[in-house]
């Protein structure tokens, strides 16, 4: 409910904002721009920007060379997301690599990492090719952290010269050079002017603990969708905001995009606007038709930070080039409840209220308090459609790189069967007539508005099995939704 109305209110504000511009586009500024650096210095301030030549080559033939490899096995898949109550097929095609048991969910879609190589984690890949890919992923991963805590301490030491200061005010210069940079915040400026507990916070929203892979070759698709406010151009992605990250976390972002001569920056005559030939991202303030937006080019190996609150404040889109591009955004997701760890720990929980009896065998319930009961049905539809059905509903994708995910989920699976059971217990104890009927019926009232969603969502993922959004994403992916028949059997029974 809650993402539903948050859904409504950013459609409201969209379209307040159509109604406003008319027919009319908002203003842009790209580097060619002679105001472009001071927009970026007032408005921009915490997107930092590196070119490729600030990496060690050594690092970015690792990479590339990994991304290559995943593209080559088959990794990348274009995701089947849910906006405003429709389904659609993602056009960038996505892999997500990270800590192993670790998940991200956006448009209603949670994906799992193909876990990189982690100590006291035993992870079979594929094909070493595969494993090396991901161990590369790791590397580029502990080098933006490392960049990220400079970038955040540099603008944490800039921001209290400039309160103690008042006459330090110009940082054009510093700005103008800053997109061209060649290297970071020097180790002695980064340590200086920063308490302990500011460094462990800084730490803290830097530590990335997963990358989403992204691929598209422009060429390849039918149809893009127009940049609306700015008439940018064509869009890989629209204007958002990142989801479910830890707040205030940096996102930090690696672009390579495969460039020939024949998509080179055009030279030959001026443009108006970005060159449509090469990638750019685009910023702006979010829901604001006074400031002018951002669009900034995109090369081979270049990388940029969005820092602290700039993920709430601003919106970002893609926009496309016309060579393929991959991108990995290294991000600090908030896996306060997108664990295997967290999700085995409410089944377990759930399962408290289960007893055998140890000269039967037969199971019953330990009590029938509501608060007890509606705790364990919720975490029964939890475990259904928040990891079950995300999992298997997304086809064999993950047996491309690994198999690492199939005995947690077996294990989930176990767990979901024992608490149908328990639903079926519910209902049979509620029937008894030595239950208080006070009781029984507070108990009953509960656990059926929990049945009812439960329902509701089954009809619903039944109706995403059979839409053609689906079956458009079976034949691009080339892949069939995969799951256990007594999970289908079982999960039916409340459609029926």
């Amino acid at each position: 409910m809650k993402r539903r109305a948050g859904e409504r209110e950013k459609e409201l504000k969209k379209k307040k904002l159509l109604e406003e511009l008319g027919e009319n586009r908002l203003p842009y500024m790209t580097p060619a721009d002679a105001d472009f650096h001071q927009l970026w210095k007032t408005k921009y301030s915490k997107l930092i920007f590196r070119k490729s030549d600030t990496i060690p080559e050594e690092l970015h033939q690792m990479v590339q060379e990994g991304f290559l490899t995943l593209r080559k096995h088959d990794c990348f898949f274009q995701d089947l997301v849910r906006i405003k109550g429709k389904d659609f097929v993602t056009p960038v095609s996505r892999i997500l690599i990270g800590n192993p048991g670790c998940t991200y969910k956006y448009l209603n879609t949670r994906l799992f990492t193909v876990p990189w190589p982690t100590e006291g984690y035993d992870i079979k890949y594929c094909s070493p090719r595969v494993h090396d890919a991901c161990k590369a992923l790791i590397r580029l991963n502990d080098y933006l952290h490392i960049e990220a805590v400079k970038a955040l301490q540099g603008q944490n030491l800039f921001e209290s010269k400039e309160i103690k200061d008042s006459t330090v005010i110009d940082r054009e210069q510093n700005f103008a050079t800053s997109f061209m940079e060649k290297g970071s915040v020097s180790k002695d400026q980064s340590s200086c002017c920063v308490s302990e507990d500011d460094y462990i916070s800084l730490k803290n929203r830097t530590s990335y603990n997963l990358t989403l892979l992204n691929y598209m070759d422009p060429l390849q698709m039918l149809y893009l969708k127009q940049e609306p406010y700015f008439g940018m151009g064509n869009m890989a992605v629209s204007w958002h905001h990142d989801e479910n990250l830890v707040e205030r976390s940096t996102v930090a972002v690696y672009s390579y995009s495969c460039e020939g001569s024949a998509v080179e920056e055009s030279n030959e005559q001026k443009l108006n606007g970005r060159d449509p030939a090469i990638w750019h991202v685009g910023l702006k303030v979010a829901w604001d038709i006074e400031t002018p937006g951002l669009a900034i080019p995109l090369h081979q190996g270049d990388f940029y930070l969005m820092l602290d609150d700039l993920n709430m404040t601003h919106q970002h889109c893609v926009l496309a080039g016309f060579s393929p591009r991959f991108s990995s955004t290294h991000r600090v997701a908030d896996c306060s409840r997108g664990t295997l760890e967290y999700i085995f720990g409410q089944c377990e929980l759930a399962l408290q209220n289960l007893q055998t009896d140890s000269e039967s065998m037969a199971l019953s319930l330990k009590s029938l308090e509501t608060a007890v009961v509606k705790q364990v049905e919720e975490i029964h539809n939890e475990v259904e459609f928040e990891w079950l059905r995300q999992f298997w509903f997304q086809g064999k994708r993950y047996l491309k790189c690994t198999d690492w995910w199939l005995k947690p989920m077996a294990k989930l699976e176990e767990f979901w069967r024992k608490m149908e059971v328990m639903t079926s217990l519910v209902l049979s104890e509620v029937g008894k007539e030595e239950q208080i009927e006070e009781q029984r019926n507070e108990t009953l009232s509960c656990f059926l508005l929990v049945l009812t969603e439960r329902q509701k969502l089954r009809k619903e993922w039944t109706a995403s099995a059979l839409s053609e959004s689906l079956i458009h994403m079976i034949c691009i992916n080339r892949l069939l939704p995969y799951t256990s028949l007594y999970f289908i059997k079982a999960s039916a029974r409340c459609l029926e």
